[in-house]
């Protein structure tokens, strides 16, 4: 029979992350906003959770526990509930680190996992997103060229988070059409990153644009070596991921218009029981359900074949446009209090809009 509830495991470890997100999130989210600015200090409190690395075997650094896509989606959603932006940042060396674990040679992983997984937190990333109209994640324009023994890079690429305080990034590029992922240090003469892009949302988080000309990197750091990676597998994780984003932050919405709802008198009531009003709850809290349960079967879907090449798709897609149409919902609910930074739902609506633009943000 199939199931659509967490088990005792996985609710004990979205109890323990939400307990968390309260205090070290939730609460500081409007001010890490204003500031454009994720105090050290709570990256590390979170990154002490293991979430990146616990999925790593101990000799390489990590916990050596079971890796569950499952289980780092629901942990996504809940970070995600209290700040979208500081739960990429908190994330971001998954997007390096996972690659590498799951499709590396055995000389990247001894060689770059160590530098990462450890107790205190170290940012690294990934690239994958391109600044230019219709980007699609599998028609990469960036290409890779072999050339005496090693592979040259040209170029751009846009919204890599943390990628100046990076010292290593994946980035990835076409080789013949075929897309794979090179490892590149960020002290590479080849490498330009450029000032901090000023986004619609996700204020405090740092991202950068990327250009790549002629970046010279050994053969031997292109993933998985003269084989390559397993692109797509890569993609599939991000988008599961970018889905649970989207299900937190539409969750956020949800709850906050719910309360205010009931707390705004209006014509003598609250507002809630204006019909108006309460279709609009409704429809929120039952398209958050359903962004959930598509982001639960995609990752169940990864976690027992391996491959979640549709479902995780839809999972995204479908999380952008509802995340989208939620998060609106909970501006237009609180009326002209909806507009004004005093109050969360804008930020989430501008957050929010990220999850149907961007990809590769984080990862499962």
């Amino acid at each position: 029979m199939i199931s659509f509830g967490m088990s005792k495991e996985q609710k004990m470890i979205k109890d323990e992350v939400a307990n968390l997100v309260k205090g070290v999130v939730a609460d500081n989210a409007k001010d890490m906003d204003h500031t454009g600015e994720i105090p050290a200090e709570s990256i590390q409190k979170a990154w002490e959770m293991g979430v990146s690395i616990s999925g790593i075997p101990e000799e390489y650094g990590g916990y050596g526990m079971k890796d569950s896509p499952i289980e780092t989606a629901i942990i996504l959603e809940e970070f995600a509930y209290g700040d979208m932006a500081f739960t990429i940042a908190l994330t971001a060396p998954s997007l390096f680190i996972g690659p590498i674990h799951s499709m590396g040679t055995e000389a990247q992983k001894k060689k770059y996992l160590p530098l990462y997984c450890k107790d205190t937190y170290t940012p690294c990333s990934l690239a994958i997103n391109e600044p230019h109209f219709g980007f699609d994640p599998v028609s990469l324009k960036t290409s890779a060229t072999k050339k005496n023994g090693s592979y040259i890079l040209n170029g751009a690429k846009c919204f890599v988070p943390l990628a100046k305080e990076s010292s290593h990034m994946l980035i990835a590029a076409s080789i013949d059409g075929k897309n794979n992922l090179f490892i590149v240090r960020g002290d590479n003469p080849g490498l330009q990153i450029s000032e901090r892009e000023a986004n619609l949302g996700l204020y405090s988080l740092k991202t950068y644009e990327v250009v790549l000309k002629n970046c010279e990197v050994p053969a031997e750091d292109r993933l998985g070596g003269e084989n390559g990676c397993d692109y797509d597998k890569v993609l599939q994780k991000t988008r599961i991921a970018m889905a649970a984003l989207g299900t937190g932050i539409s969750r956020a919405s949800y709850d906050f218009a719910k309360d205010y709802a009931k707390e705004r008198v209006q014509w003598g009531e609250p507002i809630v029981y204006r019909q108006s009003i309460a279709f609009m709850l409704a429809e929120m809290a039952y398209e958050t359900d359903a962004m959930r349960f598509m982001t639960w079967q995609a990752a169940s879907r990864l976690e027992s074949t391996g491959n979640a090449k549709r479902e995780s798709y839809l999972a995204k897609f479908y999380a952008g446009e509802m995340t989208m149409k939620i998060t609106d919902y909970g501006v237009q609910i609180l009326g002209g209090h909806g507009y004004i930074r005093e109050y969360p739902v804008e930020r989430y609506y501008r957050n929010g809009r990220g999850i149907s633009i961007l990809e590769g943000m984080a990862t499962v």
